[in-house]
């Protein structure tokens, strides 16, 4: 038993369970965030432009006693496709924002290092100065 119990230690404390328990309470966290900027601020404008439309109350009854819900159905699929187009617009402007760090860097790296003229001259001006103090 104490060999079982040691192992678990071992396996429950390595580093990657433990990056993907981080991952995985990160996750939950960006996925309330998600959840309300779809429910909260996306789902009211697009009711603003469709009138206040409302998919989730669609059912219909078969043989007067099995109810299938199909508006909560469609509701679900219409949320999963506004929470992808949200995560999508929020990891493309991420990856732009890196980019133009990137850039920006890759710029200032170019200003440090001096030009092939600026190189030159400078070489000039070595000659020049050790053939005067000769």
């Amino acid at each position: 038993m104490k060999k079982f119990i040691q192992e678990f230690k071992e396996f429950s404390m390595r580093g990657n369970v433990m990056d993907m328990a981080v991952g995985v309470v990160m996750g939950t966290a960006f996925s309330a965030i998600v959840t309300s900027l779809v429910k909260d601020i996306i789902m009211p404008l697009i009711g603003l432009l469709t009138g206040g439309l409302d998919f989730s109350n669609l059912s219909v009854t078969l043989l007067g006693k099995a109810v299938l819900t199909y508006g909560s159905f469609i509701q679900s699929v219409f949320n999963f496709l506004m929470i992808s187009l949200s995560i999508f617009l929020m990891v493309k402007f991420a990856n732009k924002v890196s980019s133009l760090r990137q850039k920006q860097n890759e710029q200032k790296e170019k200003v440090l290092e001096p030009s092939k003229e600026e190189l030159l001259l400078t070489e000039i001006r070595d000659l020049l100065k050790s053939q005067s103090e000769k």
